[in-house]
């Protein structure tokens, strides 16, 4: 299978541009999956509310849900997309997954990160895998690589691949998606944008280095920290669903539950040594 991303640097608002940009680069791309940054057709410096609602759509039938369906349509190839999504007046930080046959997913992003909180409503349709022939694919977006549970989630539901629109700052999420895959063995596409915007007291400046990473933390590729770039490898999903370590170590069935007690974060510092010796 020939999985691959897009690494772009939209401009903020202009979401015909931005769309044409990134039908135009894959127009030109051999790939059966191509997966698109977080809110790749806005941008993401938002500086009100009713902004980000202005620029938001719905799926399916807003501007970009329908650009791209026509595109894989016309490629015969999937895309996932992050875009911000509008509905009932409350706006999401979302990624859709469209393919030949229209609309397969979208996926609101559950962890927003600082002030998304202030623009978007945290996610509510839960974490879906979604069977595209070849591979069987999950989605989360940008900050929920964080908390591990949404990767080991996605591995058990049956992802073969995870997708990962991203528009990171932080320096720390493309080493840490080794990590993730190793533990969940599964491949992931992080597709990140480039560029500095400047909407506001802030300057954010964006760390590109979209990858793919293998099952085994194999770094199969990596762009550059600022410039647009697409980049195709080709991948056995069927390797995700290898879930043995060793002949005697099963990656999920060697999981020991009944240890892994549901805690409540605590600040008391004798109360948390007290937990380590009890368990």
């Amino acid at each position: 299978m020939k999985v691959g991303f897009l690494q772009t640097s939209p401009l903020f608002g202009k979401k015909d541009e931005n769309v044409l940009n990134a039908i135009q680069i894959i127009k030109q791309m051999d790939a059966d999956l191509v997966v698109l940054p977080e809110l790749f057709n806005t941008g993401y410096q938002f500086t009100s509310k009713d902004e980000a609602l202005a620029l938001a759509e719905t799926v399916p039938d807003g501007q970009t849900t329908r650009a791209l369906i026509r595109l894989s349509q016309e490629k015969h190839l999937y895309i996932v997309a992050g875009l911000a999504e509008r509905e009932k007046g409350c706006c999401y930080n979302s990624a859709v997954l469209v393919g030949p046959g229209g609309l397969i997913g979208c996926y609101r992003k559950l962890h927003l990160f600082y002030h998304e909180k202030r623009w978007f409503e945290p996610g509510n349709l839960g974490l879906s895998v979604y069977d595209i022939g070849q591979a069987r694919v999950g989605i989360m977006i940008c900050f929920d690589w964080f908390f591990p549970e949404v990767a080991r989630y996605l591995a058990l539901k049956g992802a073969d691949i995870i997708c990962h629109p991203a528009n990171l700052v932080l320096p720390y999420c493309p080493q840490a998606m080794i990590t993730r895959c190793i533990e969940n063995r599964v491949f992931a596409v992080t597709a990140n944008r480039t560029g500095v915007e400047k909407r506001s007291e802030e300057t954010l400046t964006f760390i590109g280095t979209s990858q793919i990473v293998g099952t085994k933390g194999e770094v199969f590729c990596r762009a550059s920290s600022d410039r647009d770039e697409a980049i195709v490898i080709e991948c056995d999903p069927k390797n995700a669903r290898d879930k043995q370590i060793t002949p005697q170590n099963h990656l999920f069935n060697d999981r020991r539950l009944q240890f892994a007690v549901s805690v409540e974060p605590s600040n008391d510092h004798d109360h948390q040594k007290s937990l380590i010796k009890d368990h």
